[in-house]
């Protein structure tokens, strides 16, 4: 019998603080530029001050690209353009410095940590901080068989909880969460569409490197018979990881409930995150406070599932790449939001929009132009 009980996050999350939102709202009211002069980077600033707790809002010193990894059954079926089992392929390139997410995190000196979960690979070509928390090589073809044990899904769940508690405990103070793998987004298709109640086709798209008609049309398909399997176990989120997701993405799902618990806020990626999102939306209702949409990667599946929880992207580049990359490009714009939040000064009292000017003494009073001064300007 399994010790872990998903309703216990109901009662563990809470939301941003309101009346420090209320606080934020109410400075930059009193701040020297015109409300609603700085567009979303207003709404930005003040939910990360209900998230931190504090006015005015700290900056975000310590953030962190967390990536899960992991391969997937599913793409023996070619649903992918790359070769199934091959996600440590990008793994490498992650830590070598040479794949988009890493270089960005160079220019933006933002630390990188990789956490495997199911690779199909030898855990001893990787370093040991990588693969510490792994739960088997490689997830299920979930078209014909579960992604992962119930064992192992708890397994992997209880990853992304220490992995979360692990980020908390050391200070970062903003996460961007992405994944590396192969036939990832086919799972997180097939949760989209369970959790939203569309068929196969309204979810299905072309993936990280962009996959032809052909192979598109048998991932519709592997997606299809996928929820078939998914459907009867919509009432249990573990189970449902654990029939149709995967060691990577049950892991991404514990994480982001955990990092709610511990108010971490953070920049969700592509169509992997937001399905995980998704499913810790139906764990615990207010988790999705706590997260922001980084783009739109273009993906049906994350338009899908960021719709459902109410999430706006902050960027709309069309990053398919994966691996945090759309969402690490976010990062400046939050930061930004909170410097201008913290630093951009307040008006005077006396240059209130709307306060009449006191008086001088021997001064007349202001003619009215509507009375005696638009007489005079007509010449009557």
């Amino acid at each position: 019998m399994s010790s872990l009980n998903l309703d216990d996050f109901t009662d563990l999350i809470e939301r941003p603080d309101g009346g420090v939102r209320r606080d934020a709202e109410a400075r930059r009211e009193r701040r020297i530029v015109p409300p609603g002069s700085l567009g979303r980077l207003d709404d930005l600033g003040e939910w990360l001050a209900a998230a931190q707790g504090a006015v005015p809002v700290r900056p975000v010193e310590h953030p962190r690209i967390v990536l899960f990894a992991g391969d997937h059954g599913i793409a023996a079926l070619g649903v992918s353009a790359r070769p199934a089992g091959t996600a440590d392929r990008l793994v490498r390139a992650v830590l070598e410095g040479a794949s988009p997410v890493a270089v960005l995190a160079r220019r933006l000196d933002v630390p990188v940590r990789v956490v495997d979960m199911a690779l199909d690979c030898d855990p001893e070509s990787l370093p040991a901080e990588v693969v510490r928390h792994r739960v088997r090589r490689g997830s299920g073809r979930i078209d014909i068989e579960d992604a992962l044990t119930p064992e192992e899904a708890e397994a992997a769940f209880r990853a992304g909880v220490a992995v979360a508690d692990e980020e908390a405990d050391s200070g970062t103070d903003l996460v961007v969460l992405g994944d590396v793998s192969v036939g990832g987004t086919t799972a997180a298709s097939v949760l989209v569409a369970a959790l939203c109640g569309t068929d196969a086709s309204v979810v299905t798209g072309r993936g990280g490197r962009a996959i032809d008609d052909l192979a598109w049309m048998r991932k519709c398909a592997a997606i299809r018979d996928a929820l078939r399997r998914a459907r009867p176990v919509l009432g249990d989120q573990l189970e449902l990881l654990a029939t149709v997701g995967g060691a990577d993405l049950a892991a991404m799902t514990g994480f982001l409930l955990q990092a709610a618990v511990r108010k971490l806020p953070v920049i969700l990626d592509g169509v992997v995150a937001s399905a995980c999102a998704l499913v810790g939306q139906r764990v615990a209702f207010r988790a999705p406070d706590w997260w922001l949409a980084g783009h739109d990667s273009g993906e049906p599946g994350q338009a899908k599932a960021l719709d459902r929880m109410a999430l706006e992207p902050l960027l709309g580049q069309r990053v398919t790449v994966g691996e945090g990359t759309g969402a690490l490009l976010a990062l400046p714009l939050v930061q930004a939001a909170a410097a201008l939040a913290a630093e951009l000064p307040e008006r005077e009292p006396e240059e209130t929009p709307g306060e009449t000017p006191a008086e001088k003494p021997g001064e007349e009073p202001a003619k009215e132009a509507s009375g005696e001064l638009s007489g005079e300007l007509s010449g009557d």
